[in-house]
């Protein structure tokens, strides 16, 4: 009788960095789908710690207690994956490149890491022939990374624009469906756990800022950073802003914008920037509710593409991180070079004031003959055409009477758009400046 010694399945280690919403939710999918996970690797995936800063700490996910250790060192030296979910810059940056130099493959979903210092991370992953995956890093569960980096690798994009922070989305889609104020939208956010109880990094776009410079390195093939990225967020946008927008047939969104542009000399640069937006609500992005994220691409041959989903949560972005996992571990199976960086030429960054936009100009204005004729003038020794003028007649108390302007221009140079709302601004007939909010989409 003949005897067939089953072959035995290969192991990869895997560490874990963080135990968080997300890394709870991994780690539960790496012990539940075991068995399925190494039917699609080859391999069996061995958890073999999770690294924490307390032990006891509570936790969504009943988790095996011996996995826990607060040595993350020891944890990253023995382990053919490491998967960083800690967040913030140190120690997770220490511990990434301590992962790299012993020859393990790396998957973070920390934007903020990777806007700040992913240059030099590519660097030293290429440098060691190890993969540095973040598919988690942007918009949760939404494939978009990759398409970018692989399914558009034979084409030329020339423009990515997206709601990356749920938050912001969210907030500004409870005040253009109820007429809610920006304060009572935020509240009701954090009440939903969608925003923290330091709301800073997204109101103020630091988060889809980082994940601006993301998606442009990946597109333009150029290694941007968050110095690179023009950042400004929502929390000058009021309810009147919001009214006056619905009453143009726009909405508000805060977009991330990476686009290839010219600067004077004809060459090719890229512009990165967040920043509020008035977007027709014809246009796909304008369609994008509560807290979801959709990222919009435009390609030279592909036309344009639309990738939308669920931007946060524990459980969607373990989805993107086991994709990743999955990824690079079917390529260490099989003995293939680790996927680098494509980053292979270098458009410069160009700044806020070389893009052609549209403005849309909130003015409170005195009612009286000859305003308009004044505005129009600097409008006109700026270079910057007029579109569309509306006006609403206000009565004050003393009898007098004003007049909101809202001003929308046609496509014009940044520079030009911003020196012309500085000097309507010093006339002596303006009140104030209401509001001036980019127009995209058209």
């Amino acid at each position: 009788m003949n005897t067939f010694a089953t072959p035995a399945v290969p192991a990869l280690r895997v560490a874990l960095l963080g135990c968080g919403n997300v890394g709870s939710q991994v780690a539960r999918i790496l012990l539940e789908d075991a068995q399925s996970l190494q039917a699609r690797v080859g391999a069996r995936l061995e958890l073999t710690g999770i690294a924490v800063r307390t032990l006891d700490a509570p936790r969504d996910v009943d988790l095996p207690r011996e996995l826990f250790t607060l040595d993350a060192q020891a944890l990253v030296e023995d382990a053919d994956i490491v998967i960083e979910l800690m967040g913030g810059f140190e120690p997770a940056r220490t511990l990434i490149l301590r992962a790299i130099g012993h020859g393990a493959t790396v998957v973070t979903g920390n934007k903020a890491l990777l806007a700040q210092d992913g240059p030099a991370l590519y660097e030293k992953a290429d440098a060691a022939g190890v993969e540095l995956c973040y598919e988690a890093a942007v918009a949760g569960a939404i494939p978009i990374l990759r398409p970018i980096r692989d399914s558009l690798a034979g084409d030329r994009i020339t423009r990515v624009l997206g709601i990356v922070n749920g938050t912001t989305n969210y907030i500004l889609d409870q005040m253009d469906s109820t007429g809610a104020q920006f304060a009572d939208a935020l509240a009701a956010a954090q009440d939903l756990g969608y925003a923290e109880a330091d709301p800073t990094a997204d109101i103020e776009g630091h988060d889809a800022a980082s994940k601006a410079a993301i998606l442009a390195s990946l597109s333009f093939h150029t290694r941007f950073a968050l110095e690179n990225v023009h950042c400004e967020g929502i929390t000058s946008i009021t309810a009147q802003d919001i009214a006056a927008a619905r009453a143009d047939g726009y909405v508000i969104k805060l977009l991330a914008i990476a686009e290839l542009l010219q600067d004077q000399a004809g060459d090719d640069g890229v512009s990165v920037r967040v920043h509020p937006t008035l977007i027709p609500r014809t246009h796909p992005l304008a369609a994008v509710h509560g807290a979801f994220n959709a990222v919009f691409v435009e390609a030279e041959n592909a036309g344009e593409l639309m990738f939308y989903g669920q931007g946060a949560g524990g459980t969607p972005t373990a989805s993107a991180v086991l994709g990743d996992v999955v990824s690079a571990a079917r390529r260490l199976v099989l003995g293939g070079p680790g996927r680098t960086e494509t980053t292979t030429g270098h458009v410069p960054a160009l700044g806020i004031d070389t893009v052609s936009t549209s403005y849309c100009i909130g003015l409170k204005v005195k009612d009286q003959p000859g305003v308009l004729a004044r505005i129009a003038q600097i409008f006109s020794n700026n270079g910057v055409s007029i579109e569309t003028m509306s006006q609403q007649i206000n009565q004050t108390d003393d009898g007098s009477a004003t007049a909101d302007l809202r001003i929308v221009t046609h496509r014009a140079v940044e520079a030009s758009l911003d020196a012309t709302v500085k000097q309507v601004a010093d006339l002596d007939v303006i009140h104030s400046v209401t509001s001036v909010l980019r127009v995209e989409g058209v």
